[in-house]
Order: C-alpha cells, then sequence, then structure tokens
C-alpha cells in the first residue's frame, strides 16, 4: 500500500529537479519528510497595524498606498518604495529586486506587506518583506489563523514552502499518516492522532488558542515534541542494542596491579570513587561492553578511577586506549599515567598529529605488538594505520567533544575486530539530569559527587574591566607571597588567530607590568613541545603567571595555583567557566577567582555571572546553563549534529523525559515502529548502528 514515505516531493506542482535539489538540503525528499518539516514559530497576522502606531522591533502587517518608488545608490543600490496610510508612512527597502518588481510597485498601487521595523535613512523601514500587491480583504477576525515559520535553506523562502506544506496536506485524506504509537498511550495523556496533530501544527484552525501555539504547548505540538523525543531515545537505545550484541572479553580482576597501585597513591580514594570503581568491575567482568558515563565535577578524581578500570583490563591482559580532545589534556594525561603505571612496569605508548616519523614508527609498533598496554592519544587514534593487539577497553575523556559515530569507530579496533571493547566515557562538564537521560540513552551512568577531603572552595568574585589595574596589584600580591596565578583570555565566536593575538599582547602588557614577575603564555597555536615546556615551567614553579586562551579548560592541574583571572567572563558558558575555575583550588590554600567583565552586562550575562558567584556545584551550575543557554550550547554538541531537534524544546519540554525514557524500552520490542519512527524524526542524519 502507497504511503506518504513513498511519494516524492517532485509530485508536486512547481517542484522540478533544481527545487528538489534544495529540498534534500532540509531532508524533504518525500512528503512524509515535508510534513515534517514542522514550523518552529509562528506569527501573528492577524491584524493590520496602523503605521503611526510601529514601534522599532515590532514585527507587524501594514496596508497602504505607494506614493514612490526610487532607486537608490548608496553603498549598495536599492529599491526604496515608500508606503503611506492614514497614519503615517513607512519605507519598503529591496537589495535585491528585478525590474517587474519595481514596476509592480508603481504610484498608487495598494500593497499589504509584513516585516520587522527597523530604523533606516527615511525613517522607519521594513527589509525584503514579504507582500502583496492589491490585496483580498483581511478575514474578519475569528476567521484569521496564525502564519506558520518554517526553517530555510539557501534559495528557498517562506511563501514557497507554506504553499508546498499545503500542497501535502491535501494528500492526507488518502493516505494519513501511519501512527505507531498505541492508542492506549494517547488516550492516557489525552493526545491527538498524528495526522490531526501534524494537519494542525501547519494549518492552525482560526479557533486554536493562540497563546497555546505561540509558546509550544499545544496538545498537537506537545503530541510530536512526545514523538520526536521518543525517537531520539530509541535511536540511542538502538546502538546500545547494537553494540551489546557484540561479545566483549570479560575482563575478570587478576593479579596485584590495583593494590600495588592503591598502595602507591598519596591519597586514599573517597566514599564515591570506591562505589563508581565498583560498578566499572562488575561491568568489566561481563561478556557484553560496558557502555559507562562517568560524570564527577572538577577535581573529583575521575582519572584515578579510569586508572583503576585501565588495570583491572591490563591484569586480564588486554590492551588499553584512552582518547583526549585536545594535545593538552592527552599529554596531560600521558604523564599522569606514566607515573602511576611505570613504578609498577608497564609500558605506555603516546600518539597525537603531532607525533611524525621514526617515533610514530616505533609507537605504532609497540601498539600492534602489545609491547605498549596503554595506548594514549588524541583522534589520532582513529586512524585506520593504529592496529591495536589485544584491545578491550576504550576510555574516552569529556564524551561530548566527540560525536556518537567516533566513539563508534574505536569498536571496531577491538580485539580480533570480532569483540567490542568495553567503554568507560568520563566527563567533567556535570549534565544535568534530564539531559543526561536523553541525550545518553545509550549509557549507564555513575556519578562521583565528592571531592577529595582538604579542597578549599574556591571564592569567586565578579570584578568591572574597569578596575583591571586593581586586578593586576592582586596577582602581583599573590605571586609575592610564593602563590601562582592563571590569566585567561577569551575571544569566543572570533578566529582562533584573534584569540591567541588577544593572549600575547595580554601576556606582553602583563610582563611589562610586572616585571619581578615570571610570565609565561600558552595557546592553541603554540608547537606541542613548546606548550609542554611553558606548562612543565608553571608546574615546576619556574613561572608566576601563566597567560592562557580556553585551551586550559580542562585536566590542567598545578596545586600551588591559588588565583585564575578570566577576562571577559560574559562571553563563555557556565560550565565551561566552572572548568576554568576548576584550576585553582586544587591545594590546601584559600583560592580566589577572579571575573573580570566588560560592562554594561546584559540581564541574561549578570543572571549566569551570580550563578557562579552562588555556587560551586557543578550540577547546578549545570541545570542554570541548560535554563539559559540550551543542551546544544551545555554538551558542546552543536559540532556534533546531536540533539538537533525539529520541534522540541529541552527546558520547556522536560517534563516529556521520564515518560519516554520507560516508553521506550516497551516499544523496542516493535522493530518496525522503531525503525519508522527513527526514520521519520532523525532521517538519515544519524545513522548510528552503520558507523
Amino acid at each position: 500500500m502507497t504511503s506518504l514515505e513513498d511519494i516524492p516531493v517532485t509530485q508536486l506542482k512547481g517542484v522540478g529537479e533544481a527545487l528538489a535539489g534544495k529540498l534534500a538540503k532540509l531532508g524533504i525528499s518525500s512528503l512524509q519528510d515535508l510534513l515534517f518539516h514542522l514550523p518552529h514559530r509562528y506569527e501573528d497576522r492577524t491584524r493590520v497595524i496602523p503605521m503611526g502606531q510601529l514601534r522599532i522591533g515590532d514585527v507587524a502587517v501594514v496596508e497602504g498606498e505607494v506614493m514612490k518608488a526610487d532607486l537608490v545608490m548608496g553603498r549598495r543600490r536599492s529599491l526604496q518604495v515608500t508606503l503611506r496610510d492614514d497614519t503615517g508612512f513607512l519605507v519598503m527597502r529591496f537589495f535585491h529586486f528585478t525590474a517587474a518588481q519595481k514596476a509592480q510597485l508603481a504610484e498608487g498601487v495598494r500593497v499589504r506587506c509584513f516585516g520587522e521595523v527597523r530604523p533606516g535613512r527615511a525613517g522607519y523601514e521594513f527589509y525584503h518583506p514579504e507582500y502583496q500587491v492589491n490585496p483580498a480583504p483581511m478575514p474578519p477576525p475569528g476567521q484569521a489563523t496564525l502564519t506558520p515559520v518554517y526553517p530555510l535553506t539557501e534559495g528557498i523562502q517562506q511563501p514557497r514552502v507554506r504553499s508546498l506544506c499545503r500542497q501535502a496536506l491535501t494528500y492526507l485524506d488518502r493516505y494519513p499518516i501511519h501512527d505507531w504509537l498505541p492508542p492506549e498511550l494517547l488516550a492516557e495523556y489525552q493526545l491527538p492522532g498524528i495526522t490531526e496533530a501534524v494537519q494542525l501544527v501547519h494549518a492552525p484552525p482560526a479557533d486554536a488558542p493562540v497563546h497555546l501555539l505561540m509558546a509550544g504547548r499545544h496538545p498537537a505540538q506537545q503530541r510530536l515534541v512526545m514523538e520526536e523525543l521518543l525517537a531520539h531515545q530509541l535511536s540511542l537505545l538502538q546502538v546500545r542494542q547494537q553494540i551489546q550484541r557484540r561479545e566483549a572479553l570479560p575482563l575478570l580482576p587478576a593479579g596485584d596491579l590495583v593494590e600495588r597501585f592503591l598502595d602507591h597513591l598519596p591519597f586514599t580514594l573517597t566514599r564515591a570513587q570506591r562505589q563508581v570503581v565498583a560498578e566499572i568491575r562488575q561491568d568489566l567482568s561481563q561478556p557484553v561492553p560496558m557502555l559507562r558515563l562517568v560524570q564527577g565535577d572538577v577535581g573529583s578524581g575521575k582519572t584515578v578511577v579510569a586508572a583503576m578500570a585501565a588495570l583491572q583490563a591490563i591484569g586480564a591482559g588486554a590492551q588499553v586506549a584512552l582518547m583526549a580532545p585536545t594535545e593538552i589534556l592527552a599529554e596531560q594525561h600521558y604523564q599522569n599515567f606514566r607515573d602511576w603505571f611505570s613504578p609498577l612496569g608497564l609500558t605506555l605508548a603516546w600518539l597525537s598529529g603531532k607525533i611524525k616519523g621514526r617515533a610514530r614508527h616505533q609507537a605504532l609498533e609497540a601498539v600492534r605488538t602489545g609491547a605498549a598496554s596503554v595506548v594514549i592519544g588524541t583522534h589520532a587514534l582513529f586512524q585506520e594505520e593504529v592496529a591495536f593487539d589485544r584491545l578491550a577497553l576504550v576510555i574516552i575523556d569529556e564524551q561530548h567533544r566527540f560525536g556518537v559515530h567516533q566513539r563508534l569507530a574505536l569498536r571496531e579496533k577491538g580485539v580480533g575486530g570480532g569483540l567490542a571493547p568495553h567503554q568507560l566515557i568520563m566527563t567533567a562538564t556535570p549534565i544535568p539530569r534530564t539531559l543526561a537521560m536523553s541525550a545518553y540513552a545509550d549509557l549507564d551512568t555513575s556519578v562521583i559527587d565528592e571531592l577529595p577531603p582538604g579542597r578549599q572552595p574556591i571564592e569567586t568574585i565578579v570584578v568591572p574591566d574597569t578596575r583591571r589595574d586593581d586586578v593586576i596589584e592582586r596577582v602581583r600580591r599573590a605571586c609575592r607571597e610564593g602563590r601562582q596565578a592563571y590569566w585567561v583570555c577569551t575571544l569566543i565566536e572570533e578566529s582562533e588567530a584573534l584569540q591567541c593575538q588577544a593572549a600575547e599582547v595580554t601576556a606582553g602588557e602583563l610582563a611589562e607590568r610586572l616585571p619581578e614577575l615570571k610570565v609565561g603564555l600558552v595557546h592553541g597555536r603554540l608547537k606541542a613541545q613548546e606548550k609542554a615546556r611553558v606548562m612543565d615551567e608553571f608546574k615546576s614553579g619556574t613561572l608566576d603567571l601563566l597567560v592562557a586562551t580556553t585551551v586550559i579548560e580542562v585536566g590542567v592541574d598545578v596545586a600551588n595555583a591559588s588565583l585564575i583571572i578570566i577576562e571577559n567572563p560574559e562571553r563563555l558558558g557556565l560550565a565551561q567557566l566552572h572548568q576554568l575555575r576548576g584550576r585553582v583550588g586544587r591545594g590546601s590554600q584559600a583560592s580566589y577567582c577572579v571575573l573580570l567583565y566588560h560592562p554594561p552586562l546584559s540581564a541574561n550575562g549578570r543572571a549566569r555571572l551570580q550563578a557562579l558567584r552562588d555556587s560551586q556545584d557543578g550540577f547546578v551550575i549545570a541545570e542554570k546553563d541548560l535554563e539559559i543557554r540550551g543542551p546544544g550550547e551545555v554538551l558542546g554538541t552543536r559540532q556534533t549534529g546531536m540533539m538537533q531537534f525539529r520541534l522540541a524544546d529541552f527546558e520547556r519540554d522536560k517534563g516529556w523525559i521520564e515518560t519516554v525514557r520507560d516508553m521506550a524500552p516497551r516499544l523496542m520490542a516493535d522493530h518496525r515502529a522503531t525503525g519508522a519512527l527513527i526514520r521519520r524524526w532523525l532521517g538519515e542524519n544519524i545513522r548510528y548502528g552503520d558507523v
């Protein structure tokens, strides 16, 4: 039986090869794809606003007569069309226009247009508004409907998408959308069927509650939100199933490596660390691959937990790979593991993109033959030429910097290519519970929720950059007393080159103003050896002050550093600021974080810096970050393409998360429904299982 999935968009009037190609960029090839290309908001075009009542920033419909249409030759040529009604006038400005358009907008013609009011040379202006010439009368109140606004791609405008969606809706009488959710479930939550929900969202009836639609809380929208969240959950559970269908090597605790390691440690494990170690030990002993996420706040001792997991694998005769997102963090891990494991007689290999020639050849050989028990590196570990002898455990730090695809690529390197390696994923970015339940549905989660004894709380101070001189004086006093300090330069959204330049300028200025101090500089463009040399000098106490970009965000551990200054903190997310702040407070002395902001602060910026002052708890801060900035930013996944929802909004819809999590395993039993829902909502974007 034909379904909407089988009908190509080229069946619609006006869709030729060129337009089909543009629609394909939006993931639209069938009528079902088009109907699930949902409006992300609505505009209220139900009333014409008198021009005299307009204010800058208003989004409104106006109607009037063309007074004149002029070609204006400024820096950019434009068509300037002046409209007037009984209360005032307004300019429509077009930078892209045709001769036919100019002729159409002749003096005396009646025009209705919709746009955002901006200040312009000739008074209030609309740039490239949508407009109609000689429009039909407005529908009477009570018959007008909201106008949907769709996500677009280059070369497609809103009117075209609206017209295609209206055409596609006419097919629903003959080809209703298949509803994969059980009727009893819909009844329980009083939700409409899928066809009814899709119709209403694309073409809200005149009597639909405007306030609910504008807020995304109409039952039809919520029906679609719930199904979208469910599809994401199912796709991750499918990943888990596919990985766990493969066998893993059971790594049974053997030998005395773990005991000897603990004897060498200068501290004892916290209760939380011991609990997580026990969970990992249990997972590693099974013949199915472990998939575990370990969350722990900055400085909670995740690396020690990872080291104990590695020793269990090595004790069982297997190899371990540890992967980190940056050279600095990977190198830090390498030094830590080498200090811990060398006394135990274990050999480590270090692989990064920067290791070349003979050193690289030797490292690859040590990995291939199994001479190296532990291999540490960046995403260079994914490369085809890296072959392992008996890889049975993969430890990934800061998972959200890697896509799921990358994580899955390493599984092909497991023992003999047939057994999947166990996976231990660590993050120091505390993830709010609801977000973890959805973004990491394929993983079991452990939390290290206490800091080692003796750690001092960090006092956070918020200071405007007009008091920069006082802050520099504070750095001088701290370093004179024998302590060390960081000065972090942030230029986010700018190029890396500008970021590095800002750090270089700041380092020069501070060296000049603090001649008695030794000042070092580290940024992303330094060669690996140079970076390592500067970091070693700072660790050994040769340098008093380290000027850095945000490359020091994760993993740098210097107990004597007790002061960190972060410039322009308003440009960073809370999770990242919390990470940076965690570079101090690692010793037993009182530590301070100075947030040197550039006034005036927005209300949003003020709320974020206040949240950081008020709390040391990474989870509290992460909840606040989620509330303010959304999941893509908290997870750092704008790059990885995860969590790109069409309709769901994490903060607004988090009430669905638990429901969806409980519902998903029941639906997994129905393979047809699972596959259809994942295809419907995620299309071909995420083919986790095929990686």
